[in-house]
């Protein structure tokens, strides 16, 4: 399991402690404030820059299973296997590889291109791919189905409502 989100950039002790290899009767090399490590989400705040949010994403990886609650995650994306309550979590990315099953989530938009069994409410864009199956309880405000694609159980389009 992987949890990205801001990291801090951290440097290795040995490569910090220039005064041990400096040379007798010179001093050591200033050191040099640590470079952010690549991937990393630590960008450098400008002032004219528009704020954003940092989001957060759960990937939960092949060959991993998790079972429990997720809350408070901008994006889960399953390509092992889950059986979880989600909540607070603004989309859900189900891969091909992935299998979210006995569980429920409420989210904002879905992404579906392995398998979701149970009860899932999508109050914006609800997106089955080719490889995509779902099954149960399923409420949607839009429902995009590619071909190959399959959906079954109990289906309720949402009002603009929600």
């Amino acid at each position: 399991m992987l949890l990205t989100g801001t990291k801090d950039a951290t440097t290795d002790a040995a490569s910090t402690d220039d005064s041990a290899k400096a040379p007798a009767g010179r001093s050591a090399p200033k050191a040099e404030k640590p470079a952010t490590p690549a991937g990393s989400m630590v960008r450098p705040a400008s002032p004219d820059a528009p704020a954003q949010p940092h989001g957060q994403q759960l990937i939960v990886g092949q060959g991993i299973s998790l079972t429990g609650e997720i809350a408070a995650c901008d994006k889960l994306l399953v390509e092992g296997t889950v059986k979880v309550a989600l909540t607070k979590t603004r989309a859900i990315e189900i891969a091909d590889t992935g299998r979210f099953t006995d569980g429920k989530a409420d989210v904002e938009e879905a992404i579906i291109a392995g398998v979701y069994e149970g009860e899932l409410t999508v109050r914006g864009r609800l997106l089955i791919r080719a490889s995509g199956r779902v099954k149960g309880t399923v409420r949607y405000r839009d429902l995009e189905i590619e071909r190959g694609g399959k959906i079954g159980g109990s289906l309720h389009a949402l009002d603009a409502s929600g």
